[in-house]
């Protein structure tokens, strides 16, 4: 399957997420220009290409839990991938987003160009 164009837009956001953080589906929409369409994101993800090189496995749902079916397999996988990240788990599961969630810096406009 051939990404479309905003699912690049949500692959090229995740390929940001840093090493040992997390981002929320509704921060990558946010961040893809997709205000909302936090299951737009799970879409693109879960149609990654197996050569996307995007970690996909930093992308968690807003309460900082794993939203893959239990069955597959994928959500251990993703488990696995986080913690050796360094990334912790409370006993609920959860990830504690203050710590570990991803804060992008704010992007400059572009040199001559005034926000107005």
């Amino acid at each position: 399957m051939r990404a479309t164009g905003r699912w690049e837009r949500v692959y090229a956001v995740v390929r940001r997420i840093p090493h040992g953080r997390v981002a929320t589906y509704g921060q990558v929409a946010a961040l893809a220009g997709l205000p909302g369409q936090a299951r737009q994101v799970g879409y693109a993800l879960h149609a990654l290409p197996g050569d996307g090189h995007a970690p996909w496995h930093r992308v968690v749902n807003a309460r900082g839990a794993i939203s893959l079916p239990p069955h597959g397999g994928a959500d251990v996988t993703q488990r696995l991938r986080l913690e050796r990240e360094g990334v912790r788990f409370d006993a609920r599961g959860r990830i504690d987003l203050a710590r570990y969630g991803w804060k992008p810096a704010r992007r400059r406009p572009p040199r001559g160009r005034e926000r107005g």
